[in-house]
């Protein structure tokens, strides 16, 4: 455990019914007992006491309730105190100085969870996925975190690792007493193994994306030429008056971003400037960050008039859509041309298409479901499956892949056992990083300062 007692607010600063504040450490019990009474000294381990915390001078602060978890069985894997208190500030600030005066020192961010990653009460995907949970905006969103936190994706990166690992091993006895023949590994054991490694790392590989999709939000760009009614239908679809809306091509000039739920779905919805080509500087702009968006883009909500003709700017806006998941927009059914409805069904008949009104509201649901619909998270919601969804993980996971890929072309073509021993351990190594048995104290230090200063 390490030798300091550290303390902080673990709810959120305010006005509420009640306010946590956590204490861990070897001298949490005797810290907390000089505020909440002697009793506490000699409480039973997870048992809850009612105090009266005072002040030196035998004044009461407030009424409260302090629980106890000695180690190793608590959250941090020392000894911690939580003190439940009154949710108003004016409490907490003073029982937090006096548990300075005390003995303990303010915790940094994340410092909790991070010594409950040291003392090997979790390991460090399983402390980001808490992390993920606190930020999570979706049941998607939270059951990829719960997945996480329960250890499923730690589960089959060790198997994974403990597999190269094995063979890294075996390969590297082979070329270090090769007259002893130590490694007795058949060509048939090399092959099904990283052939089985391989297959592992690329069905997280390809999962990664729904991950990020699921934790992040679906990327969502509304796209199209100017006044086509790109804004109108942003602010249809966030209920309320988002945008600016006017019959001025050009009205918008950046982007807005906006999140809205579609059924499990998370969807971060951009809304950019028409597409077309304009002499306005400052039109230009819009323009060109509204083609990168659409680069970036998950999904393209490419939106038409219905009320006039397909022209150049429809077309030239098309272009950045294709090769995107896209949903065509028949804006303007309101007041459709019949001949131009006909022209864009030809033209836009191998999209996925949606008749909408985004001034009236008529059509909103078809395009709610046919969005839902296109996003399948079923992997994610029956929480059974590793599924990775942190930046740090995928490269850490598409490392390990090119490893052992290499490693398989060395073995396929007679490359000596050492050389391909050295890319598995690389690849063991990789895979390590995201669970925290081979990363550095710098990365393990970032990771924790991303936390709220109370978990």
């Amino acid at each position: 455990m390490n030798g300091d007692t550290i303390a902080a607010l673990a709810t959120v600063p305010g006005t509420s019914g009640i306010a946590v504040i956590r204490v861990s450490g070897s001298d949490a019990v005797e810290i907390s007992a000089k505020l909440c009474g002697k009793d506490l000294l000699d409480a039973k381990s997870h048992t809850a006491h009612f105090v009266k915390i005072k002040r030196d001078g035998g004044s009461i602060i407030d009424h409260a309730v302090a629980t106890v978890m000695l180690a190793p069985n608590s959250y941090t894997g020392e000894n911690v105190v939580e003190i439940s208190c009154h949710g108003s500030m004016t409490p907490v600030k003073e029982i937090l100085l006096l548990l300075t005066e005390y003995g303990a020192r303010y915790a940094e961010a994340g410092e909790f969870t991070k010594r409950a990653f040291l003392n090997g009460k979790m390991d460090l995907s399983q402390a980001e996925a808490v992390l993920d949970i606190i930020n999570s905006e979706s049941e998607l969103a939270l059951s990829l975190g719960v997945n996480q936190l329960e250890g499923r994706l730690s589960e089959e990166i060790n198997k994974i690792r403990d597999e190269v690992i094995y063979l890294s091993a075996m390969l590297g006895a082979e070329a270090d007493f090769p007259e002893e023949g130590v490694s007795g590994i058949s060509d048939e054991v090399i092959e099904e193994k990283i052939s089985s490694c391989l297959v592992a790392l690329e069905k997280l590989i390809e999962g990664a994306k729904s991950g990020e999709m699921a934790r992040d939000g679906i990327k969502t760009v509304i796209a199209g030429a100017p006044n086509t009614g790109k804004s109108s239908l942003l602010n249809l679809l966030v209920g309320r008056e988002r945008a600016i809306v006017t019959n001025i091509p050009g009205t918008t000039r950046d982007s807005i971003e906006e999140y809205i739920k579609l059924g499990h779905a998370h969807i971060k919805l951009i809304d950019t400037a028409g597409i077309r080509h304009t002499d306005n500087e400052v039109e230009k702009i819009g323009v060109g960050i509204a083609g990168q968006a659409v680069k970036d883009a998950d999904l393209v909500l490419f939106v038409v008039d219905t009320g006039r003709k397909i022209n150049d700017e429809d077309r030239q806006a098309l272009k950045l859509a294709e090769n995107k998941k896209t949903v065509v927009i028949f804006n303007k059914i309101d007041i459709a041309d019949a001949e131009a409805e006909k022209e864009y069904e030809k033209i836009f008949g191998n999209y996925k298409r949606v008749r909408i009104s985004a001034k009236t509201g008529e059509g909103a649901d078809g395009l709610k479901k046919v969005v839902s619909d296109m996003f399948d998270f079923q992997e994610i919601e029956s929480s059974k499956s590793a599924v990775i969804a942190n930046i740090r993980h995928i490269e850490a996971v598409k490392k390990a892949h090119k490893l052992i890929e290499t490693a398989y072309n060395d073995y396929r073509t007679g490359v000596p056992a050492d050389f391909m021993a050295v890319n598995l351990s690389g690849a063991a190594e990789a895979l390590g990083e995201i669970t925290g048995m081979s990363v550095s104290e710098e990365i393990v230090d970032r990771i924790f300062k991303e936390f709220c200063v109370g978990k």
